[in-house]
């Protein structure tokens, strides 16, 4: 480097090119889908909590999803937001790295508990008789310290091999946010250590939780295939059906590893904003439309909201 070359101290995020009215009508929709997602997790940790049927380790570990969720979004979307209204959509160096932090904190946790989750339902239907024995609250808290644990370990990691590369300009992310794809490009030295660190982080994340889980639910649906009666088999599908779909979701991420090129960049941004925005929204739609035992509660906290 050249002693006169000058240090980024901040980034511009580019987000979406459109047109100033486009980027209003979007800030509205957006705003809505963010305030959306936050009442319908809310709503989820409400019941958990007030509910006495649901403190099972299924929503014990649903309850951590809904927090994960709540911060997975307002860790991206509140800027995001700002910077559709405001022509100067810039980010400090320290703020980035933060967002980046936690963005990957929260997805990499997200993944575990997912994993954790199936586990906990291949339990309860391939050995209902164990059930209790095997998921302790003790082995719950165990699994969910764990998953918080690895996850921000990980994203630590990252943060600080990303803290060691020098950025001298350009300083334009090409992305809503500070994702750590975006912002390595921009690196004024070899970054192959950071991807190399990524990659296997992805595989620990995403390929073997997405192998366990496959592996979990076949067992599931052997067990639940030798069950004889069929009102039986209504029954064990729909515990683990609602779980099947959050996990459907989430790991269509999985196509956010294909190499990237200018039109990637573009649907990477959409996909992004689809787990940003709408994932958070979905999964707490899913758990209450398909669960009995969700609507129940909610059924009975409107019915006690209008007895006072």
């Amino acid at each position: 480097m050249g002693s006169n070359q000058s240090w980024v101290t901040e980034f511009v995020l580019v987000g979406f090119q459109l047109s100033a009215e486009m980027e209003v009508l979007l800030f509205w929709i957006f705003s809505l889908l963010y305030i959306f997602s936050l009442l319908a997790n809310g709503v989820i940790l409400g019941l958990i909590r007030l509910d006495l049927r649901l403190h099972t380790p299924m929503y014990f570990f649903l309850s951590h999803l809904a927090v994960i969720d709540m911060s997975y979004a307002s860790n991206n979307v509140p800027k995001m937001l700002v910077n559709l209204v405001n022509q100067k959509r810039t980010i400090s160096f320290v703020p980035c790295v933060m967002q980046t932090f936690l963005y990957l904190g929260f997805a990499a946790t997200e993944c575990l508990v997912l994993v954790v989750m199936s586990y906990d339902r291949y339990v309860a239907i391939c050995h209902p008789l164990q059930y209790t024995v095997i998921m302790s609250w003790r082995l719950c808290t165990v699994l969910a310290v764990t998953s918080w644990s690895c996850g921000f370990f990980l994203s630590l990691v990252h943060a600080i091999l990303l803290l060691r590369l020098p950025f001298c300009g350009p300083r334009k992310v090409n992305h809503l946010f500070c994702e750590i794809l975006s912002v390595l490009k921009l690196a004024c030295a070899d970054t192959r250590l950071n991807q190399m660190v990524i990659f296997a982080a992805c595989m620990f994340v995403l390929v073997v939780p997405l192998c366990l889980m496959l592996v979990s639910y076949m067992c599931i649906l052997w067990a639940i295939l030798k069950i004889q009666s069929k009102q039986g088999r209504r029954k064990a599908f729909s515990t683990c059906s609602s779980h099947l779909c959050v996990v459907g979701l989430f790991f269509a991420m999985m196509v956010y590893l294909v190499p990237d090129n200018s039109q990637r960049e573009e649907q990477q941004k959409i996909l992004t904003l689809f787990y940003t925005l709408f994932n958070p929204l979905l999964n707490p739609l899913i758990y209450s439309l398909r669960n009995a035992q969700m609507k129940a509660a909610f059924n009975k906290a409107l019915q006690k909201k209008r007895t006072i």
